[in-house]
Parts: structure tokens; C-alpha cells; sequence
């Protein structure tokens, strides 16, 4: 194994005395089905992987060992899930949070993977920032919506490149890891949801595949596009609040 010195798990107690880290990363994921094309790892490898490529371009940063599951039990008619309740996930944040406070660490970056871990996270990083106020939690809870404000128009080809190992997220596994991916097996269905409001469903309501949307639109250049885009996003984000102290504050209540 290579030693990668933005993850904390490669550490050692001498390197932290001599190094010691300020800022974490913290990834998040699920182990579940992404359809025929996709491992079942696909959205802690991609929050890991993505969260590596952030901390090297901003100083003072290391990654977390990333929570490889999540809350997972809508997609469980599809094999193979292995899924955490929503009251474990969140004890699992809180106990992660207090630990890295415990240990001294002021600022934290949750790089999210997972749909299921949206709620979680909100009620974790919420409960964390009531009980320390000098606590600075901030969160990326879903990549793949953010991502039609960071390509240009017409980039996506089909539901916005929407959907569980859709054209969008198929491309970025391209980019971050292709050895996984097999495209000959890619197919997915493109839900017909209605507009404005949220459905609860369960995944086997909107696919027969395992995936939604349309993988076989994916591509490795619009996965390196968009890994790009995202990163960069992302740098300027926290390169900023680091410039600022990470003091987010409007001048008219400092």
C-alpha cells in the first residue's frame, strides 16, 4: 500500500505531533446497487476520491476514513444493500463530530455521496453546531445537484444527467475510478416524477435496472469535466472561508 499523507488513516501519533492538521474532510457513502455498470461501493469511493482530490489544493486539510454505508433501506429490492438506520447514521456523524472536536478540530467538511445521508447529516452537523458554537461544519450534501450550475447548457444529454448511476454519475465514476465501470452493461430508466413536489418512493417505483436515468449517455470526458468543475467549485468555497477565518458572518452582526 502506498502511503497517501492526506489520509488520516496512514497516520501515525509522531506524524500528528509534528504535523498536526486543522481542517477535516469528512466522506460519506452507501453500499448498495447502482444497476449492472456500477460497484456497489460507488458513492463512498466517489465522496473518498473527491475528497482527496479537494484537500490536496487547500492547505491544512486531511481526509477522513470514509463511512462506507449509509442510509440505504429505499434501494434495499435491490441486492446488494447493506443499510444503516437513520438513528444509526446519525449517532455515527454525531460520535465522529464529537470526536474531531474532542481532538481539537475547529473545522470540518462533510463531501456527501449518498441521498439517504442528506437527512442525517442536516440533523448531526445542526445538533454539533448547537452544542459548539465555535464549531464551523459545512456540508456538500448532494454533488450531482449542484452540478448543472457548474457546466454549461446542453452538457447533460438526458433528466439533466440526473439519476442512481445516471448519465451524470456514471461519467464522474469514469473519471474517478473506470476500472469499476463497466458502460456494455449500462441501463437505466428515466422516472416520470411529478414536478414542484418530492416523492417518497422506493427505488423498484421508478426502475427495473437498479438505475435511473440514462448511463449509456455517460462519458469519461463529461466525468472529467465534471470532476474538474466540482473540485475547483468546491477549492474556491473553502479557499475563501479560509481566507476569511472561516468567519461567515455578515458585518452587521459581528
Amino acid at each position: 500500500m502506498t502511503r497517501d499523507p492526506l489520509e488520516i488513516q496512514h497516520w501515525n501519533a509522531a506524524d500528528f505531533q509534528e504535523r498536526p492538521f486543522d481542517k477535516v474532510i469528512l466522506p460519506l457513502g452507501s453500499l448498495e446497487s447502482h444497476g449492472a455498470h456500477l460497484p456497489f461501493g460507488t458513492d463512498a469511493l466517489t465522496a473518498h476520491l473527491l475528497a482527496l482530490e479537494i484537500a490536496r489544493r487547500v492547505a491544512g486539510f486531511a481526509v477522513l476514513p470514509p463511512v462506507n454505508y449509509g442510509v440505504s433501506e429505499h434501494y434495499k429490492q435491490f441486492s446488494f444493500t447493506v443499510s444503516l438506520q437513520f438513528e444509526t447514521e446519525i449517532a455515527i456523524l454525531d460520535d465522529i463530530l464529537e470526536s474531531v472536536y474532542r481532538e481539537g478540530i475547529r473545522k470540518v467538511f462533510v463531501m456527501n455521496g449518498h441521498d439517504g445521508n442528506i437527512a442525517p447529516i442536516e440533523v448531526a452537523a445542526r445538533t454539533a453546531k448547537v452544542k459548539h458554537s465555535d464549531f464551523k461544519i459545512v456540508t456538500l450534501d448532494a454533488w450531482w445537484n449542484v452540478m448543472s450550475n457548474l457546466v454549461p447548457a446542453g452538457f447533460f444529454e438526458v433528466w439533466n444527467g440526473l439519476g442512481h448511476g445516471g448519465e451524470g454519475e456514471t461519467s464522474m465514476c469514469l473519471a474517478l475510478f473506470p476500472d469499476l465501470v463497466d458502460v456494455s452493461r449500462a441501463a437505466g430508466v428515466v422516472p416520470k416524477l411529478p414536478p414542484y413536489v418530492d416523492v417518497k418512493w422506493t427505488f423498484d417505483e421508478l426502475t427495473n435496472t437498479g438505475a435511473s436515468g440514462d448511463p449509456t449517455k455517460a462519458t469519461l470526458e463529461k466525468g472529467r469535466k465534471m470532476k474538474e468543475v466540482l473540485v475547483d467549485a468546491i477549492v474556491q468555497v473553502l479557499g475563501d472561508l479560509e481566507k476569511n477565518g472561516w468567519d461567515y458572518r455578515s458585518a452587521e452582526v459581528k
